[in-house]
């Protein structure tokens, strides 16, 4: 009986599901959307989800447990600084699956999860396009 046993197998090691779901979530906060096969999606909306529920609390205590998952300091400094304000009207559901199709390998269905809101401008992007923009004077 599997009562109480909540996440998928996917036919890995613990070790080994652990640390995809590792590397997926923090490649998903790096670029906001990934494609990926439709279980692990389905698996990795949670691990995400309770990422951005840390970021939203955003004391250091669920920063440290944060890094403890998010492999990049980067990627944990982003969401802690994006969650609170991309999110703050949400109480749940962070992301977004779209059926992409029918890999053409292996017929697995394919899925991609992307955050839902609207992304934040950051002041370095604003500072980069004004540098970018202005011409140097001959």
């Amino acid at each position: 009986m599997r009562h109480r046993n909540s996440g998928v197998k996917l036919g890995r090691t613990s070790s080994h599901r652990i640390a995809m779901f590792r590397n997926m979530v923090t490649s998903l906060f790096k670029f906001d959307r990934i494609t990926t096969t439709d279980p692990k999606a389905k698996e990795l909306r949670r691990w995400a989800d309770q990422l951005i529920t840390l970021a939203k609390r955003g004391d250091l205590h669920a920063r440290r447990q944060a890094m403890a998952i998010i492999q990049e300091k980067r990627v944990v400094h982003k969401l802690f600084n994006d969650a609170p304000l991309r999110f703050a009207d949400r109480a749940g559901g962070y992301t977004r699956l779209v059926k992409v199709g029918i890999r053409p390998g292996d017929a697995a269905t394919l899925a991609m999860v992307e955050l839902t809101g609207q992304p934040i401008e950051t002041k370095k992007d604003d500072e980069k396009e004004k540098k970018k923009s202005v011409k140097p004077e001959a």
